[in-house]
């Protein structure tokens, strides 16, 4: 089995993707399952593990998150000062890249850091049902919204909006139920899944409920570093 790159341009050769759309899901698990540790994914990661977790976000035209998960994790902007703006850089890619926010509530506070900081404007996926002001009060505070669906959020058309604006190459950083919607809208093309050598005993999982039909995946690619393994999946 070949070893995780260290070197930045191969580090990209073996994570890059032809141009056009495209949407890779991005997650860490121990080896029994848990994608936390006390809650957040940090306690999963090792150095390659944030070298991977770089590099797909310097590759990517936009980095999608539920409102949940990007809460739980603080998320900030994609900033051309960061290590991934400077890694975007090096690449050829503007500094910034875009955080897509997806909350059916239009659950994103107006000074959020994801607002207050960010350099491209966040963009927040939600539909109808959300409640107007709300959505009123993130347009005013500079936030892009995006209403796809009516009383659910609609991700085919949510990502067809995305690549209309030129974000074709989407990363999403998950949680769970955003994977596994976007599983049953069949919009997912590539799992990039970091397997920790660890045993957590508890914890939520990848997905939070089981598909009747469940979709079958190949395995395009395996690296490891420190019996870390690195995978890669196709979803199409």
């Amino acid at each position: 089995m070949d070893r995780l790159p260290r070197d930045p341009a191969e580090l990209a050769d073996a994570y890059r993707v032809p141009a056009g759309r495209h949407l890779r899901v991005n997650f860490v698990a121990s080896l029994d399952g848990a994608i936390t540790v006390d809650g957040r994914s940090g306690g999963l990661g090792s150095d390659g593990d944030r070298r991977v977790f770089r590099m797909l976000r310097a590759l990517s035209d936009a980095v999608l998150v539920g409102a949940g998960t990007a809460a739980a994790e603080g998320y900030r902007p994609v900033l051309p000062d960061s290590a991934v703006g400077r890694l975007r850089a090096q690449l050829g890619r503007p500094s910034a890249a875009p955080v897509v926010i997806v909350s059916r509530r239009a659950s994103l506070a107006p000074d959020d850091q994801l607002v207050t900081a960010a350099v491209t404007p966040t963009l927040l996926v939600t539909c109808a049902a959300a409640d107007a002001d709300r959505r009123a009060a993130l347009t005013s505070a500079g936030v892009e919204v995006l209403v796809c669906g009516d009383d659910e959020v609609d991700l085919p058309t949510a990502l067809d909006a995305l690549a209309g604006r030129g974000l074709e190459q989407v990363l999403c950083e998950g949680g769970p139920a955003l994977f596994a919607a976007a599983l049953a809208a069949r919009v997912v093309d590539e799992l990039d899944l970091t397997i920790a050598p660890l045993l957590v005993g508890g914890g939520p999982g990848l997905l939070p409920s089981t598909f009747s039909a469940p979709p079958r995946a190949e395995l395009v690619q395996a690296l490891i570093e420190d019996d870390v393994l690195f995978t890669r999946y196709s979803l199409r």
